[in-house]
C-alpha cells in the first residue's frame, strides 16, 4: 500500500451503498470523484449510495450506454445545483469534452462522478478525489483511497 492510501473493505453491496452515503455527507461542491476498477468491483453500488445521500431519487442505472446521466438537486443547503454520473467505458476524452466537459468541471455548483476515469485521465484536472475499487470475492469490496473522505 502506498504511504497516505488508506483502503476500506466493505462485506456486501449494502455496506458499499453506505459508503457511499457517507461520502455524500461529506462532500463539497465542485468535486469530482473519479471511481476506478474492473467490471462488478462496485464502482456504481458506490454510485448509487452516494446519489441516494444527496438526495437523489427514482432509479439509478450506470450510465455506460448513455455516457452521461444529469441528477438536479433541489433541497440541499451545500449550493449544489447538480450531480452528473460519467461512465466513460466505452467513449474517448473527445468524446466527453463534446460533452460539455469543461463546462461541467468549472461550475463550483456540479460535482461530477467518473466511472473507467483512466479511459480520459489526459483531461481530468488536479485535485480530483480518486477511489480504487477491487472485487475480492462475491460480496466483498477493497475502496483504496487518499485523504480524509469519510
Amino acid at each position: 500500500m502506498n504511504k497516505g492510501l488508506k483502503e476500506i473493505i466493505t462485506n456486501s453491496a449494502q455496506e458499499t451503498i453506505e459508503l457511499g452515503k457517507k461520502m455524500a455527507d461529506k462532500i463539497s461542491s465542485g468535486q469530482i470523484i473519479c471511481l476506478s476498477g474492473d467490471l462488478g468491483s462496485g464502482k456504481t453500488t458506490f454510485s448509487q449510495g452516494f446519489l441516494r445521500g444527496l438526495g437523489v431519487e427514482g432509479a439509478l442505472t450506470s450510465p455506460t450506454f448513455v455516457v452521461m446521466k444529469q441528477y438536479g438537486l433541489k433541497d440541499n443547503t451545500s449550493n449544489l445545483k447538480n450531480v452528473y454520473h460519467i461512465d466513460t467505458y466505452r467513449v474517448e476524452s473527445e468524446d466527453v469534452l463534446n460533452l460539455g466537459w469543461e463546462e461541467l468541471i468549472n461550475d463550483k455548483k456540479n460535482i461530477i462522478l467518473v466511472e473507467w476515469p483512466e479511459k480520459i485521465k489526459n483531461i481530468i484536472p488536479e485535485g480530483v478525489i480518486w477511489l480504487d475499487f477491487i472485487w475480492l470475492d462475491n460480496d466483498r469490496r477493497k475502496i483504496s483511497f487518499s485523504g480524509d473522505i469519510f
